[in-house]
């Protein structure tokens, strides 16, 4: 009895909001559990007939499993969206998640790293080798942008704007956007095109692929995580660092600089201001440190 609304469901999420497949396919299996809880407990009822304490009970059933907080809310992302999907398609005459409360959890605040490190690790790499050149323009594009690691190995040249200093992103579900890009960043990629890139024999389909593997093709999100991983090492910076990080430590910096959320919820490409709203936690971290470091009445 599910079967249609699924299908109906999967049709809106790939043309009214557009997401990527493995987006759609996580918000199916997200029905598939609510479906599977139904059948558990012998309660299999239409979506219609849904009601609150059903959902309110099925969070509990999927913490019961062993599921995280983030998890937990991850899964109730999925019901409601399923839910908004049948209210706005009048296949329901209400919402049932409409007061159904979010799994409680703690927002674990990531490691970044100061500008200094960033530069230290930057200027490891070896620009002796052809690949040393590319990798310092990776990382001037993922600091300067603040880009996703898929973000960077799918950049293409065509999305290239340096004389007005910016790039065209294609992030989470194929949502475009432009973000500024610094002069340094601008530097490097143009040392990499003209110098290491016009070198490489580049295989068919990756012809406007901005950083290429030594075979000519887009590099993998896991070769960009190795090399980061080996320059942070030789950089002496003991901290837990991926390609995120560097994308932490832009939006961490222009918050602690002053800039507008708003303005770097746009340059992130964030659905949700809620999720910028992380790096203002981190900036009052910095705050709360500041006050009982140097305020009178916080001195012991």
């Amino acid at each position: 009895m599910w079967e249609p609304y699924k299908k109906g469901y999967k049709a809106w999420l790939q043309l009214e909001r557009s997401l990527s497949e493995n987006s759609v396919e996580a918000y199916l299996r997200d029905i598939d559990k609510l479906t599977e809880y139904l059948q558990a407990t012998q309660s299999m009822k239409t979506p219609d007939a849904v009601e609150l304490k059903d959902l309110q009970q099925f969070l509990r059933w999927v913490g019961e499993l062993g599921f995280t907080p983030a998890s937990q809310s991850r899964i109730l992302s999925g019901i409601r969206g399923f839910y908004k999907y049948c209210f706005i398609e009048q296949l329901a005459k209400k919402d049932p998640t409409t007061l159904l409360e979010s799994p409680k959890q703690k927002r674990a605040l990531p490691d970044i790293l100061s500008f200094e490190e960033i530069e230290a690790i930057i200027g490891q790499a070896d620009l002796s080798k052809p690949e040393g050149g590319r990798n310092k323009a990776i990382l001037e594009t993922m600091y300067s942008c603040g880009l996703r690691v898929s973000e960077v190995v799918g950049l293409r040249i065509s999305c290239l704007y340096p004389d007005v200093g910016f790039i065209r992103v294609v992030g989470k579900g194929d949502k475009e956007r432009l973000v500024p890009i610094g002069s340094d960043a601008i530097k490097y990629i143009r040392i990499y095109q003209q110098e290491i890139r016009v070198h490489v024999a580049v295989k068919p389909g990756n012809e406007d692929i901005l950083f290429l593997n030594r075979r000519g093709a887009r590099l993998s999100r896991v070769m960009i995580f190795l090399m980061l991983k080996d320059l942070v090492q030789k950089a002496g910076i003991r901290k837990n660092i991926s390609p995120h990080t560097f994308r932490h430590s832009f939006a961490t910096h222009l918050v602690e600089g002053g800039a507008d959320l708003r303005a770097v919820q746009e340059m992130l490409g964030h659905e949700s201001i809620t999720t910028t709203e992380i790096y203002t936690h981190l900036d009052r971290e910095y705050l709360r440190e500041t006050l009982h470091r140097y305020h009178p009445a916080f001195k012991t």
